[in-house]
């Protein structure tokens, strides 16, 4: 079994921002746990910025991005030096992977994080990856690292994806509510639009609607996905091994898996180099659930400017996003044959995603 566990800045940092050394090993502990279960875990840490932020206090005035940039590249350190430590303990090995969202905005470049990664877990390496903050910037960023999560959990095709927030999963109502209840599972399909609440986490940059937003993606592509409290004692042991008695959110996955082409076009709408307009025809078609593509007969204007090979996103006449894919020819060949009957697809059904 493959599992990704996300551990979110409210985990692992304290009150006054440091990290908080004894939840660290407390998780390890856990981890470590389940590898002697033979379960290959990948995490995908959140913290450095919060480790830096305690260890230096600057009288320079820094814009967020500045401050990103500083903090994290000392806690980075910290951060890891901590996992080293706790997990040599087991005679564990971990390998750092710092990335960035244009990382994965080209096939190669994400079959080779993917391989990078798949190379350390045979060799029984536990992969930690972050968000490298020192050279992101703030319109490249991942939403959070949930965002980053769901995409290493598809790349990888993982099992399960485990989201640890300080949270008990996805309420009824606000957690602060005595009366709210966790919600136990989604189904496909339900929509739980009136009980997401909109705000940030304190450390993170996300929330819970994007924690449901990547949950829902991620489900959808044969996955199952679980927010839980990572405050909670034992929690990921609690849910393997009595996950009936253990409060958590599980998103249930579809049972009709997608190729792992298809898991990176769904994550990839945010690398869309342009935009493909299409007809009301044309969207019936692809709507249908029918395996159809593209067909440039189908089009009826070309936005951006983009190479074959390259995403590109689908909108319908009313300017809706449906779908995202990689496009088999270049923008300006593409206006070239704009409505033309005899060409391949512009987007063939392999390389289409649903939004």
């Amino acid at each position: 079994m493959r599992i990704v566990i996300k551990i979110g800045s409210n985990v692992l940092a304290r009150p006054n921002g440091g990290l908080d050394i004894t939840r660290m090993s407390h998780i390890v502990d856990q981890i470590a746990t389940l590898r002697s279960r033979d379960v290959e875990v990948i995490m995908v840490s959140s913290g450095a910025v919060a480790a830096g932020r305690a260890l230096l206090s600057t009288n320079k005035q820094l814009d967020s991005v500045e401050q990103r940039q500083l903090f994290s590249a000392l806690g980075q350190a910290k951060l890891i030096n901590h996992y080293y430590d706790l997990f040599r303990e087991y005679g564990l090995h971990v390998g750092q992977v710092l990335t960035m969202k244009e990382n994965f905005g080209t096939r190669r470049e994400y079959l080779n994080q993917r391989a990078c990664m798949q190379v350390m877990l045979e060799n029984g390496v536990i992969p930690i990856v972050n968000e490298n903050d020192t050279v992101s910037v703030t319109e490249l960023m991942f939403t959070d690292n949930d965002e980053l999560s769901g995409l290493i959990a598809s790349m990888l095709d993982a099992d399960e994806l485990i989201i640890l927030s300080n949270i008990d999963g996805i309420y009824n109502g606000s957690p602060k509510d005595p009366e709210a209840k966790v919600i136990p599972t989604v189904e496909p399909d339900r929509d739980l639009s009136e009980y997401i609440q909109s705000e940030k986490s304190g450390l993170g940059r996300g929330g819970m609607m994007t924690k449901c937003n990547i949950a829902r993606k991620v489900a959808d592509e044969g996955i199952r996905v679980i927010i839980a409290n990572g405050k909670r004692d034992n929690i990921l042991l609690r849910l393997f091994d009595s996950p009936q008695e253990t409060l958590h959110t599980e998103f249930v996955p579809r049972p009709d898996a997608i190729s792992t082409v298809k898991k990176w076009i769904a994550h990839s709408e945010s690398f869309a180099k342009g935009v493909v307009r299409i007809n009301e025809r044309a969207t019936e078609a692809i709507c249908s659930g029918k395996a159809t593509s593209l067909l440039l007969v189908g089009v009826t204007a070309i936005d951006g400017d983009f190479e074959d090979g390259d995403i590109v996103n689908i909108v319908t006449p009313q300017g809706k996003r449906i779908a995202v894919g990689r496009s088999a020819f270049s923008s300006d060949t593409a206006k070239r044959l704009i409505g033309q009957h005899d060409q391949k697809p512009l987007v063939h059904y392999d390389y289409l995603a649903m939004l």
